[in-house]
């Protein structure tokens, strides 16, 4: 097994992209687990037309979600995720992120 690691500071910022290339927004953090130091998800700040197409639009600003890293199909010039919109929206893989 090869592990390819990412800087936290590569990740912020990048633009996250559904599996029918659907722009969902960009990485603003990560949580983890500090009992084995895993991330276990994304936090991603929803792009305006993602928010409201969701049902998390925010009257001032973006809503942030966390989603789980498992849906996560690759990292390059944007992070790529294996399901299209449809199905995210159908599922509670993605849920509001409380700051």
């Amino acid at each position: 097994m090869v592990f390819v690691l990412v800087s936290v500071n590569k990740l912020v910022g990048m633009k996250v992209i559904t599996a029918k290339a659907y722009v969902l927004g960009e990485v603003k953090g990560l949580e983890a687990n500090v009992e084995n130091w895993k991330i276990t998800h994304l936090l991603i700040r929803l792009s305006e037309k993602a928010g409201t197409d969701l049902g998390f639009k925010k009257r001032f600003g973006s809503a942030t979600v966390s989603m789980p890293v498992e849906l996560v199909k690759a990292v390059g010039e944007f992070v790529s995720i294996d399901k299209s919109f449809e199905e995210l929206s159908r599922t509670v893989d993605i849920v509001e992120y409380k700051e």
